[in-house]
């Protein structure tokens, strides 16, 4: 898999110059290693907002591009980066559920450029990624809005639930050696405490046909935050409703550009 997956980083790295507009591999400091992730900047926009992306558990940077156009096209910088357990990541750190440790690194790391614009940091995760956006913007207050599509509250609580294959990838990523192991793990992962902490916009999206993560975490977090809240739930979506990509795609893009001041 490793193979597989290193080979696929480095098509994605021979692509960056030729892609529209063009992706830059970054390098980012954390604890005494390094994560990666693609920075990408809509054409012609000087010092534009940046939208740091967390992917989900098998999700990667390379992957992402139907997920970064909607805000390049917008106006806005995209920074896709594998964290802890994810990606590139996974090899060196497993997953934790203080996943703000890594977006602190990520925002200290992007205060260093002078070509975006660190006063309009936004957050965007997808699948678990969902649960990880949230829970960095309730510590991170750097981050100015947050789109949450399709993450669990509480890890511990949507475990038994969770296909085997999911709860196995969970295992791995998170350097465990048993299921028990992974289980007590995933108790880390929880908005419980989290969620209240958030008083900045969020953005809130799943469909009621998810088989991986019940659609009422969406409504959970929803009731939780502090900030003001746009919550969509969309009937016939699957999983983060990529079947209905459609509907929340760019309307979560706008909902972005406008709480960032990007168009």
């Amino acid at each position: 898999m490793k193979s597989a997956h290193m080979t696929a980083v480095e098509c994605r790295r021979l692509a960056l110059p030729h892609l529209r507009p063009a992706g830059e591999r970054v390098a980012i400091p954390y604890q005494g290693k390094e994560l990666y992730g693609i920075l990408r900047k809509p054409a012609g926009a000087e010092r534009p907002p940046v939208i740091v992306m967390a992917m989900g558990l098998d999700s990667t940077k390379e992957e992402c591009d139907a997920y970064e156009q909607p805000f390049l096209a917008r106006g806005m910088a995209t920074l896709a980066f594998d964290g802890p357990g994810q990606g590139e990541g996974q090899y060196d750190f497993a997953i934790r559920g203080d996943y703000e440790v890594a977006v602190t690194a990520v925002i200290d790391w992007l205060q260093t450029r002078r070509d975006v614009d660190t006063d309009r940091i936004g957050m965007w995760g997808v699948s678990l990624g969902g649960y990880y956006a949230p829970r960095a913007t309730a510590f991170e207050k750097r981050i100015k809005a947050c789109i949450a599509l399709g993450g669990p509250f509480d890890w511990s609580f949507a475990w038994d639930g969770l296909p085997e294959l999911t709860r196995e990838a969970f295992r791995v990523r998170s350097h465990c050696a048993t299921q028990d192991d992974a289980r007590r793990h995933g108790a880390a992962l929880s908005l419980v405490e989290a969620a209240p902490r958030i008083t900045c916009p969020i953005f809130i999206m799943n469909g009621k046909l998810d088989r991986i993560v019940p659609w009422r975490d969406s409504e959970r977090l929803a009731r939780a935050v502090k900030g003001p809240v746009e919550l969509m739930i969309i009937d016939d979506g699957n999983h983060i409703a990529n079947n209905r990509a459609y509907r929340w795609r760019p309307a979560s893009a706008d909902w972005m550009a406008q709480q960032l001041r990007a168009m």
